[in-house]
């Protein structure tokens, strides 16, 4: 860790939702910026991954006898999982009963790194069925997406947060509320576009501002890395002050 003092940590931990959650305006690289100065974001994203392959892995990506354990974790998976099956077996589908309990299970992992741990849970988002057909390679096999599967594993990851108490986003009902979602929402059907990503973004911060944590983890409750005025900051235009950028937000959307 570098210093001068440790901020706070988000881990954001899931699937290519996650991974590509730096591309194209994508919703991590907006995190990134609102938190610049306030807090470290660390990308755990695997491609094409599901709940099953992420519980295999949990202890080592979030191993309990680190030296810091995180402030936040962000987690998704479940559009992988909702995919129907292959009849070889192979493929990443996972039956609606086993995600639920392989969510329950990394949930219940990462509550006990530490007693400020905090997790949310990002539902699955729809999908822009007819553009998913066009956008798939030949070098997959059938790709069987629906917004009726998603929309099932999607209830059954919120009735799961509700059991264990966990915060949650739900996107697939946050992106159907937009005009035009299937067009604006999506690179390929699946992954998310820049429109997309700020619909994350959004929720998420809704999430952290009306969440009663201590120490509060919304942005704006953090305080910003060397904040204090110097004489060596921008000279004002009177040219006896200077001006201290260390809280302009300006250059972004009008996150709230």
């Amino acid at each position: 860790m570098v210093g001068p003092v440790r901020r706070p940590l988000f881990v954001l931990f899931g699937s290519s939702i996650v991974q590509l959650s730096y591309s194209n305006g994508g919703w991590g690289a907006h995190l990134s910026d609102i938190y610049s100065r306030k807090a470290d974001i660390l990308l755990r994203g695997y491609w094409g991954w599901n709940s099953r392959r992420a519980l295999q892995v949990v202890h080592q990506v979030f191993p309990k006898d680190a030296a810091v354990q995180p402030d936040l974790v962000i987690v998704y998976f479940g559009g992988n999982d909702s995919m129907g099956p292959h009849p070889s077996g192979l493929g990443p589908h996972v039956p609606l009963e086993e995600y639920i309990e392989n969510m329950r299970k990394i949930a219940i992992h990462l509550k006990s790194l530490s007693d400020k741990t905090r997790i949310i849970f990002l539902t699955c988002p729809p999908v822009n069925e007819e553009q998913l057909r066009k956008s798939t390679s030949t070098f997959f096999s059938e790709l069987k997406r629906s917004n009726e599967d998603c929309g099932r594993y999607s209830e059954a990851c919120i009735q799961l947060c509700r059991d264990l108490d966990l915060k949650f986003v739900d996107l697939f009902t946050a992106f159907q509320k937009k005009d035009n979602w299937k067009s604006l929402c999506f690179t390929d059907g699946v992954h998310l576009s820049s429109e997309g990503s700020k619909i994350v973004v959004d929720e998420i911060l809704e999430v952290l501002k009306e969440a009663e944590w201590e120490p509060n983890l919304y942005w704006k409750s953090l305080p910003t890395e060397f904040a204090d005025a110097s004489p060596y900051d921008l000279v004002a235009a009177n040219g006896e002050d200077t001006i201290n950028a260390s809280e302009w937000t300006f250059h972004r959307n009008n996150w709230h």
